[in-house]
Parts: structure tokens; sequence; C-alpha cells
């Protein structure tokens, strides 16, 4: 192995997969008003958070980012071993999780001059910065250097693009991401929102009126997107993730790749993904989207 591979928790690979693909997660923090923290994927997972989330309706989480320590105790075994790191985090605009890890390699350097530690913004969030950290592992196991899987990764990142909806607006309002008119408005009318990301933020991708109409636009959104863009799948990740009801998003992730065997387009279905709490608390338990990234040519 030429380098580690380092990434926040916001990866929403997990950790039982992380630590399959032999990466080291550093969690974000998560709780609720008035409570104690928990490390996201080591004290709690996703889905028992989700589930407190569920019960405790109207009683908002919040997150706290990753600590300059955190990200030591994350680097140091593999200075002193002399293996170089490459650091994949969240989005910079949506965290300061990147600077604790900045802070950190600066540290390192101190003690250790001649370390090697990379600290790459993702530009991406959820489930794609996890396709991003895939592909890092795949080109870490093909032998490439640091230097050359970061040349490889780099450029693919603004290739990113998710499609996701949510059942509850509250979440959204409590961000302030919608404001309290329209989520009270939206609920009345049983809307709900058609949310993207591209170009490292967060984007109206319109509204449907119900759940099961928003989850078939997303799917519309996502196959128009594709033909629009004339995209080649074969170069493409593509990824579904979910938060909570895991039998919804299979059938959701059931109907999309059969749509798009329909349209001619062979993609392996890939493991699922389970949006971690980091966005969850934003979007609230029941996000399900379909994400899409380049694969890296190396």
């Amino acid at each position: 192995m030429k380098f580690h591979i380092v990434s926040d928790s916001s990866c929403d690979l997990g950790q039982e997969r992380a630590s399959r693909m032999g990466i080291t997660l550093v969690s974000f923090y998560v709780a609720f008003e008035g409570e104690p923290y928990y490390r996201e994927e080591r004290d709690i997972t996703s889905q028992d958070f989700y589930r407190m989330m569920a019960q405790r309706p109207g009683d908002f989480p919040k997150t706290s980012m990753p600590t300059v320590e955190d990200y030591l105790e994350a680097f140091e075994p593999s200075v002193r071993e002399g293996v170089p790191v490459l650091c994949i985090c969240l989005n910079e605009p949506f965290s300061g999780s990147i600077q604790g890890a900045r802070n950190a390699r600066e540290v390192l350097l101190e003690e250790y001059p001649q370390a090697e530690i990379y600290v790459m913004d993702s530009q991406l969030a959820t489930v794609l910065q996890g396709q991003l950290v895939e592909e890092a592992v795949l080109l870490r196991d093909q032998g490439c250097t640091l230097e050359q899987a970061v040349a490889a990764l780099e450029p693919i990142r603004e290739s990113g693009r998710i499609f996701f909806t949510t059942n509850d607006l509250d979440y959204l309002r409590h961000g302030g991401r919608i404001g309290k008119a329209a989520a009270t408005t939206g609920a009345l009318l049983k809307v709900k929102p058609l949310i993207g990301y591209h170009n490292r933020g967060l984007i109206s991708d319109g509204i449907a009126q119900g759940r099961k109409k928003s989850l078939q636009r997303v799917r519309e959104l996502f196959y128009r997107y594709v033909e629009r863009e004339e995209l080649d799948l074969k170069q493409w990740r593509v990824v579904t993730g979910f938060g909570l009801d895991r039998e919804e998003y299979d059938q959701f992730t059931a109907e999309l790749f059969a749509g798009l065997r329909e349209r001619g387009w062979e993609v392996p279905v890939s493991e699922p993904y389970q949006i971690g709490v980091t966005i969850g608390v934003h979007t609230g338990p029941t996000p399900i989207g379909v994400g899409i990234l380049r694969r890296s040519v190396f």
C-alpha cells in the first residue's frame, strides 16, 4: 500500500465498509439539544440515530465537526510508519472539517518534517464524497502513488451530481434551506421538494405532489440529465442512498436501475449507501436519491 486513505464520516461509507476497504473514518459529532454528542458511526450508527429522529418529531439534532485531535489520531499511525496519507474531506463551504485536517497536518509536520499528508477538498457531499473515496481506494489498490492518485481524483470532483427528495419540510426550514411560509404551505399541500447537488451547492429541482410522485420525479430527472448530457455510463459511477426506510429505498433503486436497462444502459447496481446523519440533520430521516460521478482515468 503506497498511501493510506482517511475521510470524514460525511462520506457515508459507514464504519463496516470503511474497515473492509482499509480506510480510516474521522467522525462528525451529532446530538439533540441539551444532550451529549455521539461520534457518528463510532458511538452510534446512522440507522439508530435516524430512529431517534423519527421518534422525536420537532426535536432537531445538530452536528459538530471533527476536531484537530481527531485528525491527529487518524493521521499519526501512518505518519510514524512513513506511509503517505490522503485525507478526503466534506465540501469546504458546508463545513470546517477540512480546516481541522489541515491544522492536524501542520502539527504533524513540525514533528515529522518528511511526512506526506495531502488534504483534499472533495468538493462533494454524502454519497458522492463516498464515491470519490471509493475511487481513491481503487487507485490505491492499483498501486498508484499518492501523487498519481491526487492527479487522477481532482479533475473528476466537479462532475458530481445528485438528485434527491425528502418527506419532511420541517428539517429544511429549521436549517434555513426554505422559509417558514413555504414549509407550512408545502405541508398543507403535501408537496415534496426535489433537491439537487451541483457545482458545490444545493439547488432546487422543483416540487412534486406526494412522496410516490417525488420519487418518480427524482428518477425522471436523473434519466433526463443522462440523456441531455449524452453520458456514457460505463465511464460513470451511479449510486443510490437512503435514510431510514430500507424497503422504500430497495423499491426506488430497483425501479431506477430497471429504467436504466430499458433505456439501453447496462449499469451494475452499486452497494447501498445509508445517508449519514451529517446530512440527515438537514433532510430529516427520509432522504432518498441517486448520485453520479465520473470515474477517474489512470
